[in-house]
């Protein structure tokens, strides 16, 4: 890709880096994985990975920027994910209250992807990152060619950190540890959830 602006390595490091980072994406999938297996925890990072690509797909149209230029549709976009994350956290919240043991997923895998699917769609940090990408790393004049290049580059790292954090968590003795102590865990994601969502509903994006 002649139209990069930086060395392809960087980005693909980089773009890892940001995607493998503790949020959202990743707190639900690794819950996921530990309460319900390899297979439902796979299927959730599936769905997050295609709600990733709607969104480089977009900015690669030039959608993202059109969004971003109706502020209300950015805030709705904004408002929605921080509606579905309290509802993630009240979710882990009374599991951890009720209690009870691990069991595997009684749900369709379709319903985990949908949950991943949605996450990452109303996920308006997923829209900043995939515009800035590719403002940061594609000359102005970059063809078409160039700019979904990078775009299966970059879909084919999300799909290897979103899959492997869903193994790395449904591996046989983290799975133990959450059932062990499966209250705690839960206590602890439901905080988390919350307090992704507090911050995406005042945190100033731009």
């Amino acid at each position: 890709m002649t139209d990069l602006l930086i060395p392809l390595p960087v980005i693909l490091v980089g773009w890892a880096l940001a995607g493998g980072s503790p949020g959202p994406a990743t707190l639900a999938i690794s819950s996921t994985s530990m309460a319900h297996g390899r297979g439902a925890g796979v299927a959730l990072a599936t769905g997050v990975v295609a709600g990733s690509a709607v969104w480089g797909i977009a900015a690669g149209l030039g959608f993202s920027a059109l969004m971003m230029a109706n502020a209300w549709l950015f805030e709705l976009v904004r408002i929605a994910g921080a509606g579905y994350l309290f509802y993630l956290a009240a979710r882990s919240l009374r599991s951890a209250w009720v209690g009870g043991t691990v069991t595997p997923a009684a749900a369709p895998r379709r319903a985990f992807f949908a949950k991943g699917l949605t996450l990452h769609l109303t996920n308006p940090k997923a829209i900043l990152a995939w515009g800035s990408i590719y403002a940061i790393a594609l000359a102005p004049a970059a063809g078409a060619l160039s700019v979904w290049s990078l775009f299966a580059a970059l879909t084919s790292v999300s799909i290897t950190v979103f899959i492997g954090y869903a193994l790395l968590f449904s591996a046989p003795p983290i799975a133990r540890a959450y059932a062990r102590a499966k209250r705690w865990f839960d206590l602890a994601f439901g905080v988390l959830f919350g307090a992704a969502s507090l911050t995406l509903l005042t945190a100033r994006l731009s």
